[in-house]
């Protein structure tokens, strides 16, 4: 199994910028992808950024250019760089890890940190 734990939400103005960090133990090898996904109230929870092992990137089309997402492997922690933030932004997100489980890829959440975004 992978333990994540979210850290690094709040409360921001409109253009602030922060940092979520996802803490990861656990069997946390092999891992395909790991991830930031987010879910606002009344929404359906979204992809935000993947980050592949071979090193492939993926943004949502409303974050290019603000998010950066990141692993360090020595820390087992993924990081979410977010600038420039909009109250659209605000959401409860979740880090993700993508690895097999008895062969078959398997999703891991963690518990979620909240973001708002003021205006």
């Amino acid at each position: 199994q992978v333990q994540l734990a979210e850290s690094g939400g709040g409360l921001v103005q409109s253009g602030g910028s922060l940092r979520l960090s996802c803490a990861a133990s656990g069997r946390i090898y092999s891992i395909n992808a790991v991830g930031w996904y987010r879910q606002a109230p009344g929404k359906e929870r979204e992809l935000v950024a993947t980050l592949t092992s071979g090193g492939v990137l993926n943004y949502a089309d409303s974050v290019k250019g603000r998010f950066t997402i990141s692993r360090d492997n020595a820390q087992n922690t993924i990081y979410l760089q977010m600038n420039s933030l909009k109250p659209g932004d605000t959401a409860v997100y979740y880090c993700n890890v993508n690895r097999p489980r008895y062969m078959i890829p398997t999703d891991y959440w963690g518990q979620g940190t909240q973001v708002i975004v003021s205006s």
